[in-house]
């Protein structure tokens, strides 16, 4: 795992980032995980749309993509307007067959230090309220639940209930 590399992606990524997610999607559907995310539903132009307003980041082994997320800098269809004290957290997604166990809260740190490096105190993430894992994975990275937002728009056009997350950054020194 010493040689995972961390990255912002570019254009030329675009159409990894749709596999990488499409490739998360049918995973979650193989094992009854449904509900979260569908192949097809985020196109080139989704990835190209968040790189324009926020970022999205890739993690590689061996130059294989291990792994990637967006951060936004604001969420107002999840949060509401808000003061710009924290990094959004979204879509965060690994490659099974090329990343090792532990490489999502590899990715989740690597994040949190970004959100850091520019001066934010907390990240903030959504979770589909009905994945109880999925709400549990992030409880057990340190994010804690701190509301729910009913009727979220999504891709496929049907709105969606989520536990809305957070997790205070330490202050360096």
């Amino acid at each position: 795992m010493n040689d995972l590399r961390v990255r912002s992606a570019s254009e030329a990524d675009l159409a990894a980032l749709v596999r990488l997610r499409d490739e998360a999607a049918r995973w979650m559907l193989a094992r009854d995980i449904t509900g979260q995310w569908l192949p097809g539903e985020l196109d080139e132009d989704h990835f190209r749309r968040v790189m324009a307003h926020g970022e999205v980041w890739l993690a590689e082994v061996g130059g294989r993509i291990a792994g990637a997320w967006e951060l936004w800098w604001e969420d107002e269809d999840a949060w509401g307007p808000q003061p710009p004290v924290a990094g959004y957290v979204h879509r965060l997604m690994v490659d099974r067959g090329v990343a090792a166990p532990g490489t999502g809260r590899l990715l989740l740190t690597a994040a949190e230090q970004r959100v850091a490096a520019v001066g934010r105190t907390c990240v903030r993430l959504d979770c589909l309220a009905g994945n109880a894992q999925l709400n549990a994975y992030y409880r057990n990275a340190g994010y804690r639940p701190v509301g729910r937002k009913e009727g979220k728009p999504q891709p496929s056009g049907t709105p969606k209930s989520f536990t809305l997350l957070e997790k205070e950054l330490r202050k360096a020194g």
